[in-house]
């Protein structure tokens, strides 16, 4: 099993400069980040925090907050699973578990990974229509392209890969930053929306929502792919270079969920400064917050920050899509298959629900899609958490890069409060909900 690499085309291709100085040596561990980053702010996250701001303004602000917390801690331990084993979350979930459940685990994977693609391939197919006129049905279609550029961008090679990626989102908040600026919304409501309330748990469809922005934020796929990406980077095999590794990969990630963090909280206060406050408290569909934004707002330049962003988030969140894609199946089936192909099989699956929904019901199926393929995730999160949890709470196996107690503890409530939440969903659709 040592020759069994993750993502063996950039295994360990990106070399740390360990006679450098701390500066230069955290810069050869920025990037993994901004690839998980992307998928916390992909077109699900979209659509769960349109529909939430319009709906409840600023109240749901305190579960993107905390979603995006959860997120932190989880990927840091991915980051120390990862470095400490050599493997990633499908590799050891195959070599560890007994087939009966290893298998499972990866069908639901693969059904979280489609999910998370619907999400891309909808939301990008509307930012094509708003920006280009391009008809909807066509727009999805014409995103089984991407294949193409992600295998083009593959070849290139990890750092390339890493700072287009990096470029992307900085483009995202400069167009979200212009925005929130033309909205001006009430900071001190923006500020107490961030404390949690009680009726998040007791309103069914503020808690439909919440565990949609659970789903869209805390994304099953990202962790299978960090735990290989980190394996990208030549960390060196002594323990005190994999403790920095560790270190710095922790920087790398928390600082590009910080950012993520403040693009799906940009969305969430746009929608409520913008159309809960002007009484537009059912805006959900994608293509309605934009025919609305130029006249609320005054600016038609507001409106087109927003498709074009929304372009950059679909086209960013494809390729840890690919990625995660390609990781799951060739950790869990040990079975490799091009990048190309495993690209097109996956866009194939999603494309089909994709285009039914939007022959059948036009434009206004694409928005209860969209929020029901987070919902879909959030679903699926426990299946991903609580192996990742049972890795990184083996201290044995982990040596002396085992998680500090306090971590497993937080790890452990967060994902028995993932089952709960998911249980009450259940509960509530089963009772009429």
């Amino acid at each position: 099993m040592d020759g069994v690499r993750s993502l063996p085309e950039v295994h360990r291709s990106v070399r740390v400069p360990h006679a450098a100085g701390w500066l230069k040596r955290l810069g050869a561990f920025i990037g993994p980040g901004y690839l998980i980053a992307v998928g916390y702010m992909d077109p699900g996250n979209w659509a769960t925090a349109l529909a939430g701001g319009s709906a409840f303004g600023y109240t749901l602000l305190s579960v993107a907050l905390a979603s995006s917390l959860m997120a932190i801690l989880l990927q840091a331990l991915c980051i120390r699973v990862g470095i400490a084993t050599g493997r990633d979350l499908a590799q050891l979930c195959r070599e560890r578990f007994p087939k009966p459940i290893a298998y499972p685990l990866w069908l639901l994977a693969e059904i979280a990974i489609c999910a998370t693609d619907l999400a891309e391939l909808i939301g990008t197919a509307i930012a094509l229509e708003l920006l280009f006129g391009i008809p909807l049905l066509y727009g999805v279609m014409l995103t089984a392209l991407d294949a193409f550029a992600i295998l083009w961008l593959q070849h290139k090679g990890m750092r390339w890969l890493e700072a287009l990626v990096f470029g992307l989102i900085l483009l995202i908040v400069g167009c979200f930053g212009l925005q929130i600026a033309l909205a001006d919304p009430d900071w001190g409501a923006v500020l107490r929306g961030y404390v949690p309330a009680a009726s998040i748990a007791t309103d069914k469809a503020q808690l439909y929502i919440a565990m949609g922005i659970i789903g869209a934020t805390v994304m099953p796929h990202n962790l299978y792919l960090h735990t290989a990406l980190v394996q990208s980077r030549d960390v060196g095999d002594s323990l005190a270079e994999k403790r920095e590794a560790v270190r710095f990969a922790s920087i790398d990630s928390s600082v590009a969920l910080g950012l993520a963090l403040l693009v799906n909280s940009a969305i969430l206060i746009l929608a409520a400064a913008t159309f809960h406050a002007g009484g537009h408290t059912e805006v959900a569909e994608i293509q309605d917050a934009y025919q609305l934004m130029a006249p609320l707002l005054g600016s038609g330049l507001a409106a087109t920050f927003f498709a074009v962003a929304l372009l950059l988030c679909g086209m960013n969140a494809t390729v840890t899509a690919t990625l995660a894609g390609q990781v799951v199946m060739e950790g869990f089936l040990r079975f490799r298959l091009p990048p190309f192909w495993r690209r097109l099989a996956t866009r194939s699956v999603a494309i089909v629900p994709a285009v039914l929904v939007t022959w059948h019901s036009g434009e206004s199926g694409t928005a209860q899609l969209l929020v029901l393929s987070q919902v879909v995730l959030s679903l699926q999160l426990p299946f991903a958490v609580i192996p990742l949890m049972f890795f990184a709470s083996d201290r044995a196996r982990l040596g002396g890069l085992a998680a500090p107690r306090w971590q497993l503890w937080l790890g452990w409530a967060i994902a028995l409060l993932i089952v709960a939440l998911n249980l009450k969903l259940i509960t509530d659709f089963l009772a009429g909900g």
